[in-house]
């Protein structure tokens, strides 16, 4: 776990930077819902419902597809109203008929498939932008954690520099020390406060994007359950194509469905009509049938189909770039990882020799041994070395982010 730094039990004027510490706080502390109660309200966040209302459209298509073609009524009356014997009704011929395109070829089969194809397309798309979303909450919930504990530490370095500036004052009053210490160990002081104003400004922005990214009704001022104290779920192992690999597989169905879509478009269009028609001067009835067939002399449809194969070698040429960076760049994302944990425990070793080399050259100031110099530079080490920290473990959460994107899955094992 990612603790607070030890402080010195000597360090003088610890109330007075506590006090000042504690006006500069928020009255009432609102701290951030946990990462897992976020990830839980995904489906609140704007981003998300647009996939998911993108996928319902796109299941709505597919039901559609299977609707088939509406038939057609005629009613037509003939040889009324005319000259000779035919000046009235009585000559008149009636004709009442039904007409229903007909889906041969495999038409209405190949049109469901296509819109199958694009809804699966669409559901891919809706677990890729949930698991985006999912890692950018994340990284801004970890960026805020780390701008807070990097306020806490600026804090703590101003109770150092403060500590170390008053021991500066009773040498430079025992005449151990010349006035020169004093003045420099003033400016340290003020540039350490400047560091905290800088600090407390870029912990409050990080807590407003933070409120605004999770559609929180309070705004976040504490960040109380650490992201960046949690290790990646090992266990973790990915199975078959990751996400990005799938989704080109799909669209590359999708395409080809659609060249089969469009050359069937091709083939005459079919349709079969059934009526009956009643002779008003004989005062009978007759049935009539007929089948109406389109003749794609002219439009065969060859704009759409070379359309529709272009788009199908645009689609397979965006699977195999897919393919192909997909390894590399996970790959190289768990190395990253693997990189980060290490530089994590190496950051945490060189937190504990940084604060015993301080200990050990503040003892060594005050007895007189070491200069002010050596004191600041233990000092710059010490805090360089607290905030290297903070950086190490931010920078573990950006690869998990990174790696769990590539694999199709929300960080740190969490599923949305």
């Amino acid at each position: 776990m990612f603790t607070s730094f030890s402080r010195p039990q000597w360090a003088v004027g610890f109330a007075v930077a506590v006090t000042a510490v504690l006006f500069a706080l928020p009255s009432r502390a609102e701290p951030a819902p946990p990462y897992e109660a976020l990830i839980e309200s995904l489906d609140r966040i704007p981003i998300t419902v647009e996939a998911e209302a993108l996928l319902d459209a796109a299941n709505a298509r597919a039901q559609q597809a299977r609707a088939l073609p509406n038939p057609s009524v005629s009613v037509e009356t003939e040889n009324v109203y005319g000259r000779g014997p035919f000046s009235g009704y009585d000559a008149a011929e009636s004709t009442f008929s039904i007409n229903q395109p007909l889906e041969l070829w495999g038409q209405r089969g190949a049109r469901i498939s296509a819109a199958q194809a694009e809804a699966k397309v669409a559901a891919l798309r809706r677990d890729q932008t949930q698991w985006t979303v999912a890692g950018s909450l994340a990284l801004i919930y970890s960026e805020a954690e780390a701008a807070s504990l990097q306020y806490e530490l600026a804090v703590e370095a101003l109770e150092l520099t403060e500590a170390d500036a008053n021991a500066v004052m009773l040498l430079i009053e025992e005449g151990r020390e010349p006035s020169l210490r004093g003045i420099q160990a003033n400016s340290e002081v003020e540039s350490a406060r400047a560091a905290v104003d800088e600090a407390r400004a870029n912990r409050d922005a990080a807590f407003a994007r933070l409120t605004a990214a999770a559609m929180l009704v309070q705004p976040v001022t504490a960040i109380e359950p650490s992201l960046l104290n949690r290790s990646p779920d090992a266990s973790f192992q990915a199975v078959g194509n990751p996400l990005t690999v799938q989704i080109a597989e799909a669209e590359l169905e999708a395409a080809s469905k659609s060249v089969s879509v469009e050359r069937l478009r091709a083939r005459p269009a079919v349709s079969a009509s059934l009526g009956v028609r009643r002779f008003h001067e004989y005062d009978t009835e007759a049935f009539i049938f007929g089948i109406n067939v389109s003749l794609p002399l002219f439009d065969r449809n060859k704009g759409a189909i070379s359309a529709a194969r272009a788009e199908e070698r645009a689609a397979a040429a965006r699977l195999t770039t897919a393919k192909l960076q997909t390894q590399a760049n996970r790959s190289a994302a768990q190395a990253r990882l693997d990189a980060s944990i290490t530089r994590i425990r190496a950051a945490d070793k060189g937190v504990a020799s940084a604060e015993e080399a301080y200990q050990l050259a503040r003892a060594g100031f005050d007895a007189g041994r070491i200069s002010q110099l050596e004191l600041r530079s233990s000092r710059a080490a010490l805090i360089s070395s607290r905030n290297a920290a903070v950086e190490a473990r931010l920078a573990r959460v950006r690869a998990e982010i990174d790696l769990a994107r590539l694999e199709g899955r929300a960080p740190f094992g969490e599923a949305p």
